[in-house]
C-alpha cells in the first residue's frame, strides 16, 4: 500500500510549511486526488488515520482530512471528442484510436491545510 508513504510525504511537506510559518499544530487537510492518480482515497483516509494518532508529527489526533475527487477526462487529437477514460490509455468513443490526451484525473496534491 503505497498511500501511506504518500500520505508520509504529505504530513512532511506540510510540517515544513508549516514550521515556516509558525503553525504549531494541523487540524485539517485537503486534498485533490484524481481518479487516474494512482492513489485510493479510501487508503489515503486509513494512512491519515494512523498518522494522526502518531505523536512525532504536527497532526492532531481529531485532524480531518478531506478529499476531493477529480474525475478523468480527455480529449480525443484526432476527433476533438471529450470523454471521461477509465484507464491513462483509452480509446475514444467516437473514432476508437487510443489519441486522447489527458487533462484531468491525474492530479494528486495538496489543496489547503488549517492549523494553529
Amino acid at each position: 500500500m503505497h498511500e501511506m508513504a504518500l500520505m508520509g510525504e504529505i504530513v512532511q511537506l506540510i510540517e515544513q510549511d508549516a514550521r515556516m510559518k509558525n503553525i504549531k499544530y494541523v487540524k485539517k487537510v485537503e486534498l485533490v486526488v484524481g481518479t487516474l492518480s494512482n492513489a485510493l482515497p479510501d487508503a489515503l483516509q486509513f494512512a491519515f488515520d494512523v498518522y494522526k494518532i502518531q505523536e512525532d508529527n504536527c497532526l492532531t489526533t481529531d485532524a480531518e482530512l478531506i478529499i476531493h475527487v477529480e474525475k478523468a477526462k480527455a480529449i480525443c487529437t484526432i476527433c476533438g471528442q471529450q470523454y471521461e477514460p477509465v484507464a491513462k490509455i483509452a480509446q475514444c468513443p467516437t473514432c476508437l484510436l487510443p489519441t486522447g490526451r489527458m487533462v484531468a484525473g491525474e492530479t494528486f496534491r495538496i489543496l489547503a491545510y488549517e492549523g494553529g
